[in-house]
């Protein structure tokens, strides 16, 4: 049984998607946790209503990213994780704490990577002309946004589309892929070249075309 611990920083949409196809799929694989760098995001009473053990590592109780990294680290190694998920965690994490998880930190972004790092990632799309969107999952390097790519979810970009209409739908497609990404993850579903790109071992597709 693998240990999967969640960081988020808010609603938890992903984490409560992941948490349900665990339960649904019965994975070999349990969420040990959910951790996050506010006492009042909401993810964490779900969370606590499915008997999911919570942290909270307030990072404004910190005089340096290096040290909420140190602490946030202690308190994820107490669970003992063979997966670190980030759903919404808000936080830039240091090059330190990436390297420790190498390998088994996992990020969605809600851009086609490697287009549009960083924030406002559906304005940036609308106004390059775009006409696909979508979101990525992917391992974690300490680059920003970079890292080899598990899964993508691509999504029309329409002319009348704000922001808004653009993030919630690419947001459905994010609780589509998310949850298969963590669970290939956790039963070795995949392997990572040499060069950095991801297989899925069964062959599975690694792009999901929405039409809507």
């Amino acid at each position: 049984m693998k240990n999967i611990v969640i960081l988020i920083s808010g609603r938890g949409s992903n984490m409560e998607a992941i948490v349900h196809a665990c339960a649904q799929e019965k994975w070999g694989a349990r969420i040990a946790a959910v951790v996050s760098n506010k006492a009042s995001a909401g993810g964490l009473a779900f969370a606590a209503s499915h008997g999911i053990a919570t942290e909270v590592v307030d990072h404004k109780q910190f005089d340096s990213r290096e040290a909420f990294d140190t602490e946030l680290a202690r308190v994820i190694d107490q669970h003992q994780p063979d997966l670190v998920v980030l759903a919404g965690f808000m936080r830039i994490l240091t090059e330190g704490f990436v390297r420790h998880y190498e390998g088994r930190l996992l990020n969605i972004h809600p851009s086609l990577l490697p287009a549009f790092p960083g924030l406002h990632t559906h304005e940036r799309a609308i106004e390059a002309g775009c006409k696909l969107a979508g979101a990525t999952v992917h391992l974690v390097t300490p680059e920003l946004d970079h890292g080899p790519i598990v899964i993508q979810a691509a999504v029309p970009v329409r002319a009348d589309d704000t922001g808004d209409t653009l993030a919630a739908r690419v947001l459905r497609q994010e609780h589509q892929i998310y949850p298969r990404a963590v669970r290939w993850f956790v039963e070795d579903r995949l392997t990572v070249s040499a060069d950095g790109r991801v297989s899925q071992l069964d062959g599975a597709p690694q792009v999901v075309w929405s039409a809507d």
